[in-house]
C-alpha cells in the first residue's frame, strides 16, 4: 500500500514539474495559496519523501505473481 501511495505522489510531483517546465505554472502553489504556504510545503515534502521511498523500488527483488 505504501508503495502505491508513494508512486502516486511521485507521479503528481512529476506532473507538477511538467507544468512548471512547459508553462511556468506551479499547480501545487496555485491550489494551496503560494509556494510558501504551509500546505504547499507539506505537499512538496511528502512528494520528496515519496520519491526517496520509490528509490527502494528499484532495488527490491520482485516476487512472481501466481496466476489463478
Amino acid at each position: 500500500m505504501l508503495d502505491r501511495v508513494s508512486l502516486l505522489l511521485v507521479i503528481i510531483g512529476a506532473l507538477n514539474w511538467l507544468l512548471v517546465g512547459l508553462f511556468q505554472f506551479d499547480a501545487v502553489a496555485w491550489l494551496c495559496g503560494g509556494q510558501t504556504a504551509v500546505i504547499s510545503r507539506v505537499i512538496y515534502a511528502l512528494v520528496g519523501v515519496a520519491g526517496l521511498w520509490c528509490i527502494s523500488l528499484l532495488f527490491r527483488d520482485r516476487e512472481p505473481v501466481a496466476a489463478d
